[in-house]
């Protein structure tokens, strides 16, 4: 590939799925031919210490949020000539595609714009919709995640800019999500060893769809009278969940982790029998799931996965043979499907290995980055 600059306002240490995207291809690209341009974070310190970590070298602009301005469109050129870099990979294409013919005129040949699940939001409104149309003009390719985002976004390029567009999702680490990722510890230390589980691993806000969990466990515990629900991860609904659980009588079958490192991810997912989070779209359509990766992580460690019918969200199950999609907000759709798989070992086990073959196929991180370098 070319030697490429990475302009990117979303890198860590901030925390967030784009950010984790954006690095995890970054870190599978020869590093010799890459230089991040991103914005920084809210502690010098740890930013500093991250950027010194990585095997490339990383420019942080002064600004918290990186805008296509004057001033940032300046620096990203003067970056490319400095650096003598010939292709221009925008981590998010909205907005800093804005970009693209102030770089090309700088000397960029190659210029590449990774949609994700908020470009699909700018196609619905005009003025953001007429950005989307420059950016895709002025790129030489759009990414997108899977079909759902991709028929939403094309509309609103020009034909030629459509026809350009190439499917690159985030990938999935199969060496560190399998089914043998320590699971077993983390029920054992949360008391849930000899329970049945049903797992959602995810930022706590009303799309994903937890809320819809705990009103299904009423229908499960019928059933399942010693199930449990085990919901990872922290976010600002986290309250409004807890008020739900403890209302709908079930707080004695439900835990809360908080907030969990990502080292220990894996053994969270593996810790469940199930794997479950039935988002669904709100506002109109402009808050969706965009492919939601971690169904396809809980596929790779093994479990069968319960999916809601948000945005790109089918496009990580194959319904039917890795889990199911349901209607997202339908406590008793997401009950009758999770309950199917409580009671049938046989079952989870068939779907979680046919899950686990399709991302060691389809969805692995060495995969998807060859086809990032091809496209530079």
């Amino acid at each position: 590939m070319d030697k490429t600059l990475i302009v990117t306002n979303d890198f860590p240490p901030r925390p967030g799925g784009i950010q984790s995207f954006v690095h995890s291809m970054a870190l599978r690209l020869d590093p010799g031919q890459v230089v991040v341009y991103a914005s920084t974070w809210r502690d010098g310190t740890e930013v500093a210490r991250f950027d010194a970590e990585q095997p490339f070298p990383v420019v942080r602009d002064r600004t918290k949020m990186l805008l296509p301005t004057p001033r940032v469109t300046r620096r990203a050129a003067e970056l490319l000539r400095e650096h003598g870099c010939t292709s221009v990979w925008f981590g998010a294409a909205a907005p800093l595609g804005l970009m693209a013919p102030a770089l090309r005129k700088a000397g960029a040949r190659r210029l590449v714009g990774t949609t994700h699940g908020h470009e699909a939001g700018w196609a619905r409104l005009p003025a953001s919709r007429a950005l989307l149309r420059r950016i895709g003009e002025g790129t030489d390719t759009l990414t997108y995640l899977g079909e759902y985002t991709r028929s939403r976004i094309a509309p609103a390029l020009t034909a030629q800019a459509a026809a350009r567009m190439v499917q690159l999702p985030p990938g999935v680490d199969e060496k560190t999500f399998h089914p043998g990722s320590g699971g077993a510890v983390v029920r054992a230390r949360l008391g849930l060893a000899d329970r049945p589980v049903v797992v959602c691993v995810s930022r706590l806000v009303p799309r994903k769809g937890q809320d819809t969990l705990i009103l299904a466990m009423p229908r499960i515990l019928r059933e399942f009278p010693d199930a449990a629900l085990l919901i990872v991860g922290d976010g600002p609904y986290r309250g409004e969940l807890e008020k739900l659980a403890e209302h709908t009588g079930v707080m004695s079958a439900v835990r809360f982790t908080g907030a969990v490192p990502w080292s220990e991810l894996p053994a969270h997912h593996g810790a469940g029998d199930v794997f479950a989070m039935p988002c669904r779209t709100r506002r109109g359509g402009l808050d969706v799931e965009g492919l939601g990766i971690v169904y396809l992580e809980a596929s790779a460690t093994g479990l069968p996965v319960v999916a809601g019918d948000s945005g790109g969200a089918p496009d990580a199950v194959l319904d039917g043979e890795t889990g199911w999609v349901v209607r997202g907000g339908s406590p008793g759709q997401a009950a009758d499907r999770i309950r199917t798989l409580l009671r049938d070992p046989e079952l989870r086990a068939r779907m979680g290995r046919r899950g686990r073959l399709w991302v060691e196929e389809s969805w692995r991180w060495d995969l998807l980055a060859e086809r990032l370098k091809g496209l530079l």
